[in-house]
């Protein structure tokens, strides 16, 4: 029996269904990749730049950093391109300037580091909570109340390890702070969400876990919402067929790690999303 298997980092797929004795497969190799992240110009937003780091508007769909099934077109090879022989190194190779990340489908301002002092720094204040970052996401339905704390452990989903749950036990504390900037009758809502932790993909799922998904999540959103039958056309269909999860990082805040000067920076809210909105806001009377 023949079989046949890509060596790509993905599944491995067996035409039989499973490995048996006797078995003869082919493996497709693919080519070898460079050891560590190649420059690529690819565009991106700059807020601010000095000697120590880059303040960025990191567009939707940009990976932060290689990993398997994307070992380029990211974030780190256009920083290198930028860069030049300053940044390799400072961090890791894998992963030079890096402090924090934001999912590839979410939108927003992000911090990276130039020197090992300005990471050293940085990274001291994600860990100590010692900056603000807020986030505008659109969810369906309208929590209640209006404003308020979801803090529930994050750990590994036991049956999908390729997702985030709220476990009971093994996880890791997170607390997330939202208010509602606007509502559309009962169906969807523009949040402001702040962390004071930052688990992976801490907002999407606490914001699932309590009933209000939000909109376009590919892992989170796991069947259509109720909400939607409320809505009038065209708008139903937007937010249904919107292709990535509605979230973006808009406002970043830290002392300058070199200056201790307080800096700020907002990113406005991306086309696609404020297209969201605009059709909601259209075709509905705000709540």
């Amino acid at each position: 029996m023949d079989g046949h298997v890509t060596c790509d980092g993905q599944v491995i797929r067996d035409p039989a269904g499973s490995v048996q004795a006797g078995a003869h497969y082919v493996v497709d190799v693919p080519p070898p990749m460079p050891a560590t992240p190649q420059p690529e110009a690819i565009p991106f937003t700059i807020l601010f730049e000095d000697a120590d780091l880059i303040v960025l508007d990191k567009p939707a769909g940009l990976v932060v950093h290689p990993a398997p099934g994307n070992p380029r077109g990211t974030l780190v090879n256009a920083l290198l391109a930028h860069c030049g022989e300053t940044l390799p190194g400072i961090g890791g190779e894998r992963r030079p300037g890096i402090v924090h990340r934001l999912d590839k489908d979410t939108s927003g301002v992000m911090v990276i580091a130039k020197t090992e002092f300005a990471l050293a720094a940085l990274t001291a204040a994600f860990g100590a909570r010692d900056l603000d970052r807020a986030y505008d996401a659109l969810c369906w339905g309208v929590p209640c109340p209006a404003s308020g704390e979801i803090e529930r452990a994050i750990g590994r989903d036991p049956r999908d390890r390729k997702r985030m749950a709220v476990v009971a036990k093994g996880g890791r504390p997170a607390l997330t702070r939202y208010s509602i900037k606007q509502s559309w009758f009962a169906h969807t809502s523009l949040l402001e969400c702040r962390l004071t932790t930052g688990r992976t993909h801490q907002i999407r799922v606490h914001l699932s876990q309590i009933g209000h998904p939000l909109v376009g999540d590919p892992v989170y959103l796991r069947r259509r919402p109720a909400a939607s039958k409320l809505m009038p056309e065209p708008a139903r269909t937007a937010l249904l067929d919107f292709p990535r999860q509605a979230l973006h990082a808009g406002t970043l805040g830290f002392n300058h790690p070199r200056t201790g000067r307080p800096m700020a920076f907002t990113a406005p809210i991306p086309e696609d999303m404020a297209g969201l909105i605009t059709t909601l806001q259209t075709q509905t009377v705000p709540g």
